[in-house]
């Protein structure tokens, strides 16, 4: 029987991992994102590289430790580079993470891409409750890109999901994970409700994601990133309540985070 203790063990391992090794990070990610996920990288202990033209994309994820491809904002090269580095990470085994950001009808030339992506078979599908519902095929609405769904209600859809990855991610109030590896699904609490209110948490979530993948299995990859981002919303929030304060703070703690706030909290619920 899985157990809690076990789970906060791999995470400080992922943890430490990724510290020591600095894991090289292919995004291909939208320009409201670019700059802050790279950020938010840094300050998680990867190296992020936003190489996101079709003229190079082959060559540089050959050499990255991990890829992450969200479609936010995709413009027509980005569409070919996501194309060509997801191509490229499944012949060359590398981990990747898909966020397929806006996925619905609505905006279909991006979700058609999303489907056209899922034969390279992503590591990690990550995504809020409306994509991660919709892309599982059920009937959702979305405000534009944000999720109109509680992430509680739709984690048992994302099931049909697993045929495509390892691993399935969905992110909210509370943050869901579903993996082959564990027959049951964890749940992560913690964060705080600021963290939606700073351009591109969720998008910079995905490529920590990423990141945890060059040093961890995809179940273990998705806890940790989660269980990284909710300590360092929920202590952010303790001391920076306004929402100018937290974008600061929340990345204080993302660089700060370690093995003993990890033990002191991490919120893991598992559920059967």
């Amino acid at each position: 029987m899985l157990e809690r203790a076990f789970l906060i063990e791999q995470v400080i391992e992922a943890w430490q991992k990724l510290q020591a090794n600095s894991p090289l990070v292919q995004c291909i990610t939208n320009q409201v994102a670019s700059n802050y996920a790279a950020n938010v990288l840094l300050a998680c202990g990867a190296s992020p590289a936003m190489i996101d033209n079709p003229f190079e994309a082959e060559s540089f994820t050959q050499i990255s430790s991990a890829l992450s491809i969200n479609l936010g904002t995709p413009t027509e090269q980005q569409m070919q580079a996501m194309q060509i580095s997801a191509k490229t990470a499944q012949q060359h085994q590398k981990p990747w993470v898909l966020d397929p950001v806006g996925y619905s009808s609505i905006l279909k030339w991006r979700s058609d891409m999303t489907d056209a992506l899922l034969q390279y078979h992503p590591t990690v599908i990550r995504g809020n409750a409306s994509e991660i519902s919709t892309l599982a095929g059920n009937q959702s609405s979305s405000k534009g890109v944000d999720s109109t769904l509680s992430s509680d209600a739709v984690y048992l859809q994302a099931k049909n999901l697993l045929q495509y990855c390892n691993c399935v991610a969905i992110s909210g109030e509370s943050d869901y994970i579903l993996s082959h590896a564990f027959s049951q699904v964890i749940k992560i609490n913690g964060g705080s409700a600021l963290q939606p209110k700073i351009t591109a948490t969720g998008c910079a979530l995905g490529t920590l994601i990423a990141a945890y993948t060059a040093v961890a299995t995809p179940a273990i990859a998705s806890i940790a990133a989660h269980v990284h981002f909710a300590i360092a919303g929920k202590l952010a929030f303790e001391r920076a309540p306004l929402v100018g304060q937290f974008a600061v703070a929340f990345m204080d703690e993302l660089f700060s985070l370690n093995a003993e706030k990890i033990v002191q909290y991490a919120d893991i619920e598992l559920l059967d």
